[in-house]
């Protein structure tokens, strides 16, 4: 964003919390996740082991709980940072990046590291 603006060139970040695309996909991304693991050499697998996939998989299935599916909020900011006269060099979109990610961006990295 700042290496722009030398070239007279605004930009502004859309930081989205955790919404429901094809990206956020639990199928997908398990599908990605285990052609993945299939491909590793064996030593990698043992040192990971077994149980690491299976709660990697099973973290995305409680996270899918947590979805938001109004990408509204997320166009909305985009919309905003395109025609606003004075666009923010920051948006936030989801109750998420609001609540949890913006707070954390603010504490130390021991802190944040910790939750």
């Amino acid at each position: 964003r700042l290496e722009m603006r030398s070239f007279g060139v605004k930009v502004s970040v859309i930081e989205p919390g955790y919404f429901k695309t094809a990206i956020t996909s639990v199928e997908n991304l398990e599908r990605n996740f285990l052609s993945t693991w299939e491909k590793l050499p064996e030593e990698t697998k043992a040192s990971y082991g077994e149980s690491y996939l299976e709660q990697l998989v099973a973290s995305l299935k409680l996270m899918q709980k947590c979805y938001n599916s109004d990408l509204s909020q997320v166009t909305n900011c985009m919309e905003h940072a395109l025609t606003s006269l004075h666009p923010r060099a920051r948006y936030s979109a989801g109750w998420d990046a609001k609540l949890l990610y913006i707070p954390l961006s603010y504490l130390p990295s021991a802190l944040t590291d910790a939750v």
